[in-house]
């Protein structure tokens, strides 16, 4: 595999930004590309890092969870593992010939996704992912804690001009506080344990410029589903954002943290705002609290509680010295412009992040609800609990309306029962949940039923997340969704005044792309490493959606169980979006045979779908569930980042061919339009096409009723090679038997 890497030294357990000697002129860089270069291993002297380039990484901190279920090893045919997570990762950590964690200090263990589960096999589960931290001297933070995220941004783990992973989309939340959080999936998490480091390819830069000041009553949760709204034709897709502006001075680190936690559904892989006089200001106030914890005093005699890890005053005095910005002629692929002062609250949905109304508007419709939440990691902090019960203080949740609280830790908790808004919210008819991701993620008490409508202050809406398919999900701030769960329907608090808002409109904002040359390999022949596959070839099914997410690919409710086979997860491919996809994949299946088959070729079914496919959470199985049920390659106009790092990591080829989705939906889509199925109202089209697809060439030939000749990109050297090896984990073994 090929990468290329930094000028960044390294002394001790400091890294340092370093300068290019002699007259050479440094090539100018975004403050991200500045945090990746510090960041970057097995670099060229000299080399400055920039979009789009591939490099290996040794980040500061990765963090895994519980949610992510079995994993498939790629190095052994096997297709069942233990029933823990991080037992999984154990597997696999040893199966690559680790015998230890590379670096224990790197990793943090948070058990947040399904701590209302109390069943034994689920407490089972939690006992080997501690046992094991404590046999690996890993950090780890036990069920009831909170959101994994919260606590790394607590924790310190997360802080300005560091690079932190997760396995989990939401990780872009760190930007907030001036940390390159990107996410990442379970088998780069294996791989970091067993190395340190993996691989990461630099995303394009986009310059998010926020300007004005908001209205009051409007917060940073109106900015992020109104930014998801305006900016839905994918503008930001697999980008790293940079926020800039007069306007983000005015916004709270909280208000920071929802916006940069969302950018995740507004299609980026980074979102991160300046650290600026704010940050700094919150945290000395998270300083002193934990100076303070302790009766210890100058007089007192007590000896002082011990230093933070990681947030502590030489640190802080640190990060006040060294100040990290983008260079004035820095690249960006595009600059947006939003103006603050123009928004209004907002709400999104039903059922899209990409549907934002105005509050006004959707308040005239009086849509009756049947559940509210105030929960997760985008919008359950103490500010966010404070405006909830500043609007629920001598209310009553209305009848036939349950609502849910669950704090986004228990520091976060403790704090707000301290300060009696907690007790407020209890007393208005809240409903307690514990500290954890719960309905957000669709697991638990409370979630959407049939027919049901819910509102809530969590971060993703997608059909059938928050609970049963057949609901209808909204979000918006903690403040309407207090406000609606008193009033039975969506609308604003009473203390929101319509003379102090700007008029009811769509909000003020620009675009401008800037191009940049392409420095990938242009259209054209790639060599092919031996005995990789020079054709894949089969039927044809076309699903004809954008954005088609991860749970509708492979629905959360199979992700948790441990136990699921890969010939289970093929069973289930697709049941969100279509319940007949996999069983008319296994029918084709049945019909295909050997005639033909060769080494220099791979058949199976070929699946086109549109535009930012496989986009969502970070499961894994959306990739190995096709895979799995006979789906080789995929083709689509676009794909969500985190899936195409899980099929290349996992052996799923994907490529993008924007002028046959463009033909496939002119022809087979319903009205031309991809959205509501085929002509005929299936979900997926199956017209007799078929497909052959030249590794070498990029040429796309296919045949049928449907006839025609397409160029694609052909997958580079470092995509053949994961393939080969059967995918990240097989690639580490084989580094790790090369130094051997």
């Amino acid at each position: 595999m090929h990468f290329v890497s930094s000028l960044t030294r390294t002394h001790g357990s400091h890294r340092l930004y370093a300068t290019v000697a002699g007259t050479k002129l440094r090539p100018p860089q975004t403050v991200i590309e500045k945090v990746v270069q510090k960041y970057a291993v097995g670099l060229p002297e000299g080399k400055v890092v920039k979009a789009g380039d591939y490099v290996m990484i040794r980040p500061e901190h990765v963090m895994t969870h519980d949610n992510t279920g079995p994993v498939i090893s790629k190095s052994v045919d096997l297709c069942r593992f233990s029933t823990a997570e991080i037992l999984i990762y154990h597997y696999r950590f040893k199966s690559v010939g680790a015998l230890k964690i590379h670096n224990p200090t790197q990793p943090v263990f948070t058990l947040d996704h399904d701590v209302q589960n109390k069943s034994p096999k689920n407490l089972a589960k939690y006992a080997s992912i501690e046992r094991f931290a404590r046999e690996h001297n890993v950090d780890f933070y036990p069920a009831g804690r909170g959101i994994g995220h919260q606590v790394l941004v607590e924790e310190g783990y997360a802080f300005p001009y560091t690079l932190t992973v997760a396995s989990d989309s939401h990780s872009n939340m760190y930007g907030g506080v001036g940390c390159v959080g990107t996410p990442i999936v379970r088998t780069d998490a294996a791989a970091l344990w067993a190395t340190g480091k993996t691989w990461w390819q630099i995303p394009r830069m986009v310059k998010v410029e926020l300007k004005g000041k908001l209205a009051p009553g409007v917060t940073g949760k109106d900015v992020i589903v109104a930014l998801c709204g305006s900016f839905n034709k994918d503008e930001v897709l697999n980008a790293a954002i940079e926020f800039t502006g007069d306007g983000v001075s005015a916004l709270s680190v909280d208000d920071r943290l929802t916006i940069a936690n969302m950018t995740t559904e507004w299609g980026a892989l980074v979102g991160i705002f300046p650290v600026d006089a704010t940050t700094l200001r919150w945290y000395d106030q998270n300083l002193t609290k934990l100076e303070l914890r302790t009766f210890s005093s100058a007089n007192s005699g007590i000896p002082p509680p011990p230093t933070h890890p990681r947030i502590n005053r030489q640190r802080l005095d640190t990060l006040r010295k060294v100040v990290v910005q983008s260079d004035p002629d820095a690249q960006y692929a595009s600059h947006l412009v939003f103006d603050l002062s123009s928004l209004v609250p907002h709400v999104s949905g039903p059922n899209s992040v990409k549907i934002s109304n105005p509050l006004p508007i959707l308040e005239d419709k009086r849509i009756a609800i049947n559940k509210a939440y105030l929960v997760s990691c985008t919008n359950s902090r103490v500010s966010d609990i404070a405006a909830a019960a500043e609007v629920m203080k001598g209310n009553k949740v209305a009848d036939g309306v349950e609502f849910y609280i669950a704090a986004a830790s228990s520091v976060i908790q403790q704090e707000a029962e301290r300060l009696g808004h907690w007790d407020d919210l209890i007393q208005s008819g809240a409903k307690v949940l514990p500290a954890g991701c719960g309905p957000c993620i669709g697991l638990g008490t409370g979630l959407l039923e049939e027919g049901q409508v819910g509102i809530s202050a969590t971060n993703r809406n997608y059909k059938g997340r928050m609970g049963h398919p057949g609901a209808q999900a909204y979000l918006a701030s903690p403040a309407v969704v207090a406000a609606s769960a008193i009033r039975g329907y969506i609308c604003g608090p009473a203390s929101l005044d319509p003379h102090v808002l700007p008029p009811t409109s769509v909000p003020t904002f620009s675009i401008s792309q800037i191009p940049i040359a392409d420095t990938a390999s242009s259209l054209g022949k790639e060599p092919l490493l031996k005995g990789f596959p020079t054709t894949f070839s089969g039927p044809l099914l076309f699903a004809p959606q954008d954005n088609l997410n991860t749970d509708g690919i492979y629905p959360g409710k199979y992700t948790y169980q441990d136990d699921i086979t890969l010939e289970r997860q093929a069973q289930v491919a697709m049941e969100n979006y279509d319940p007949e996809f996999a069983p008319l994949v296994a029918s084709i299946a049945t019909k295909q045979t050997e005639a033909g088959k060769s080494s220099t070729s791979k058949g199976g079914v070929i699946l086109v779908s549109g535009y930012n496919f496989g986009t969502g959470s970070s499961r894994e199985q959306a990739a190995t569930a096709l895979k799995a049920a006979g789906v080789p390659l995929v083709i689509a106009g676009s794909f969500g980042d985190i899936f195409k790092r899980n099929a290349i990591n996992n052996g799923l080829v994907c490529i993008e061919s924007p002028e046959l989705v463009k033909d496939l939906t002119d022809s087979y889509a319903k009205d031309g339009k991809r959205g509501a199925g085929g002509n005929d109202g299936e979900m997926t089209v199956n017209k007799g096409i078929n497909v052959s697809i030249n590794m070498a060439t990029g040429q796309v030939d296919v045949t049928g009723v449907f006839n025609k000749t397409y160029s694609i990109r052909p997958v580079g050297a470092s995509v053949q090679e994961l393939w080969l090896c059967g995918g990240l984990e097989g690639y580490i073994l084989k580094e790790i038997q090369n130094r051997i």
